[in-house]
């Protein structure tokens, strides 16, 4: 299927098939990335791969098999999701037990599945599936899940394994921000509100339940409560991205002129790159950041809320589930950069230095540009069916004399 480049209007205007605010965004933060994850990762690819650039071109790989498989993605209609969704759980599920049995270890973390020269982390590709699945779950059984207990107890079976895995692995940030996302889902599909206060309410009992069960996640949040109580041990990340925050100031250091990223700050180019970006480029340039993911936030529930009320509802809430995964990630990690959570191994999406990440949110902001240009589809034909109706002239409309 060819996409057309505009689609009239019901005025008879041309419209770009797609939306360019949220496009602008989503380009801005993968070259805000590529720049960042070059400078900060020069002085440890050097060390570690005996190649300053080392990073930075298997980054610029990833950027370009993610624009590979957007445009893919972009030629396939949104039903196809919504058939294989059944398939896709089924296809995380086993991706989730896989690294279990082969996964590669790092930092005390089994979440990667060695392909040759490239790690697959499984909860990435698990995330995305929960999500289609659970839009073609909220289709079928929508009247239930506004109705009753029974409607919303359904998906928690398959959504209680997939956190299972991910807790085994151990990865705490991606079961919270899969959590967060059905969640987020199931009350924009028309849970009641009391039930979503008793979900929330016992989540907020679970969630730090769980972090009790193993001993780092404890010294984690006592460390985010005071990080410079042991500031050369538990709290030395921590210290070290706001050390970076305070070099930063308003405007920056300068490009490059990054003193944290000197084997000071662990993980610079992954989960601290934004702290590498405060110090570099300011404060202003962070808020900016800032405001590109809540620029794409607003287009994505745009697009899902018109979806709505067109009645399409699979492509409202794969938008939906979308939207608070992509920008959910995005608040946590940044959350985690200025010291406001405890410490998360999570990517900042389109930025962070990842693969996977970065493919996965590819395809999923393809998917919503699909949704974007259906619905600019489906706007068109209907209005194009109006105006036939309108200049159609009625039988008998004329009288002889």
């Amino acid at each position: 299927m060819t996409i057309a480049v505009t689609a009239p209007t019901a005025a008879g205007n041309r419209v770009l098939p797609f939306d360019p605010l949220f496009l602008a965004a989503v380009i801005c933060l993968i070259l805000i990335g590529f720049v960042m994850i070059s400078s900060a990762s020069i002085e440890v690819a050097a060390v570690r791969n005996s190649n300053p650039f080392f990073y930075m071109i298997r980054h610029g790989v990833f950027i370009l098999l993610g624009l590979a498989a957007a445009i893919v993605v972009l030629r396939i209609p949104v039903s196809f999701w919504q058939r294989s969704g059944p398939w896709l759980l089924l296809v995380g599920f086993l991706l989730l037990v896989l690294v279990l049995a082969v996964g590669r270890e790092i930092n005390g973390s089994v979440r990667w599945i060695p392909l040759g020269p490239v790690n697959l982390q499984a909860s990435e590709v698990a995330k995305f599936a929960m999500v289609i699945y659970l839009a073609g779950y909220l289709v079928r059984r929508l009247t239930e899940v506004r109705s009753s207990w029974k409607g919303i107890a359904k998906p928690a079976l398959p959504l209680a394994f997939f956190v299972f895995l991910m807790i085994l692995e151990p990865d705490f940030g991606a079961a919270v921000v899969l959590m967060g996302s059905v969640m987020g889902m199931i009350f924009l599909g028309g849970m009641k509100f009391s039930q979503f206060a008793l979900i929330v309410i016992g989540c907020a009992v679970v969630i730090p339940s769980l972090a009790m069960l193993q001993p780092y996640r404890v010294v984690r949040l006592k460390t985010f409560l005071d990080p410079w109580a042991d500031p050369f041990g538990s709290g030395y990340q921590l210290a070290q991205a706001q050390i970076a925050f305070g070099r930063g100031d308003w405007f920056g250091e300068g490009l490059g002129n990054s003193v944290q990223k000197l084997f000071y700050l662990p993980e610079a180019h992954t989960d601290f790159v934004f702290s590498v970006l405060a110090e570099e480029m300011g404060l202003v340039f962070a808020l900016l950041v800032v405001g590109l993911y809540g620029l794409i936030a607003v287009r994505m529930f745009r697009i899902g809320r018109r979806a709505e009320k067109l009645q399409q509802f699979f492509m409202a809430y794969i938008t939906y589930g979308f939207a608070i995964m992509l920008t959910g990630q995005a608040l946590i990690n940044i959350g985690v950069n200025v010291g406001a959570l405890p410490t998360k191994g999570l990517t900042l999406p389109l930025v962070s230095y990842g693969g996977s990440s970065l493919v996965v949110s590819c395809v999923m902001i393809a998917i919503v540009m699909r949704v974007d240009y259906e619905l600019k589809r489906l706007q068109a034909s209907d209005a194009a069916a109006t105006s036939v109706k309108r200049k159609k002239p009625k039988a008998g409309g004329t009288d002889e004399k």
